[in-house]
């Protein structure tokens, strides 16, 4: 269009004079060539600026088709994966008989909204008694019931000179969590009785709830670095491919008696931050947390995988406590990555001194299917 206009602009500049002449003779004749003229220049541009358009008409037809296949492939995930953490959560470890009917099983859970709906009803819930809840599938588990996800993720043991990381397996997760405590003790119940009679060989329900306003039981605040907002959450957590996210689940017990008398100063060299107000500490040793978990202990490491932490604390005062910790994330590269690092099989060999406050008794990966994915067990 550019050249359309130089031309244009010539040619009426060339022709105008003559135009508008006193010689009435010459100005006819010049005004017929200049009306050809530019008739036929008008002509071509008007057939440039169809054929553009219809280019750009085109072009933006491709990208819109492209996006519109992109976002019908692409699964969305659970409710439970990128939302923020509620005043208290379940988490709900199954383990089913071999002579468990899974497709039956994977159907009851599947319909997960339903019984959330049965809880709490969608025109009588509120942020207090909302619950959000999302399912999970271990892998031998869901080999029966769906197609492989992208990315294998077994889970194995692993141990270290400061202790272990066992794998407990599992069939079925559940993480639900609500500001209301009840609600999930009534959904706990409703999974349970919902499930066919006599499929269940072991479940564990454990609640998790917020410590001083999201400090874990050794006094530090908890995921200081996490994803904040949904878009963050959203890279970091579900696959681009599938809309499925991938989450590890293990259960911490503290040992209560060195994080008690253990100065502050040596147990903020054991995470690599400040318990005050959870700074990082600018020389931290290669052993602490932050350092096993970011790759590196300079400060402000950049993190080489990321994950969406959801982990609170549970237990009682007369027995067992600790952090439930549990993470999503796009792939399972990132936990086997921060797991190999904590327990010294990284190339450098340093353990996680976490490690000497706190002992892992069980866990595993499962995969978080899509909402599309979940739909095709119903």
């Amino acid at each position: 269009m550019a050249a359309f206009r130089h031309i244009f602009n010539t040619t009426t500049r060339g022709a105008g004079r003559r135009l508008f002449s006193s010689q009435s003779g010459k100005a006819s004749s010049s005004r017929k060539l200049a009306v050809g003229a530019l008739s036929a220049i008008t002509a071509a541009g008007a057939a440039y600026g169809v054929h553009t358009l219809y280019q750009k008409s085109e072009i933006l037809s491709n990208v819109h088709l492209i996006d519109t296949v992109s976002a019908a492939t692409v699964g969305s995930p659970q409710p439970s994966v990128i939302s923020q953490t509620k005043n208290h959560a379940v988490y709900i470890w199954i383990h089913l008989k071999p002579t468990a009917n899974a497709k039956l099983c994977a159907k009851v859970v599947s319909n997960m909204k339903f019984h959330v709906d049965a809880v709490v009803p969608p025109d009588m819930k509120d942020e207090e008694d909302e619950v959000i809840a999302g399912v999970a599938f271990g892998p031998n588990f869901y080999a029966k019931v769906a197609d492989k996800p992208r990315h294998n993720f077994s889970y194995h043991e692993r141990k270290g000179p400061l202790g272990e990381l066992p794998s407990s397996g599992g069939d079925i997760f559940i993480h639900a969590k609500s500001n209301t405590f009840s609600k999930l003790y009534e959904l706990t119940q409703r999974i349970v009785y919902h499930l066919p009679p006599g499929s269940i060989e072991s479940i564990e329900d454990t609640y998790g709830w917020v410590y001083r306003n999201g400090r874990d039981l050794t006094g530090f605040i908890d995921g200081t670095e996490n994803p904040a907002d949904d878009e963050s959450r959203y890279n970091v957590a579900v696959d681009k491919e599938s809309g499925g996210s991938y989450l590890i689940t293990q259960k911490w017990v503290h040992n209560h008696e060195p994080i008690r008398i253990e100065k502050n100063k040596i147990k903020e060299l054991f995470v690599g931050r400040s318990i005050t107000d959870s700074t990082e500490l600018s020389r931290k040793p290669p052993m602490s947390h932050v350092a096993r978990m970011t790759g590196g202990n300079a400060f402000q490491q950049p993190k080489k995988f990321e994950i969406v932490r959801q982990s609170q604390p549970w237990g009682s005062v007369s027995g067992d406590s600790g952090l439930f910790f549990i993470a999503y994330a796009a792939s399972p590269e990132n936990f086997n990555y921060m797991l190999d690092r904590m327990v010294g099989a990284d190339k450098d060999g340093f353990s996680d001194d976490i490690m000497r406050l706190t002992k892992c008794v069980k866990g595993t990966y499962w995969y978080v299917p899509s909402e599309q994915e979940m739909a095709k067990l119903k």
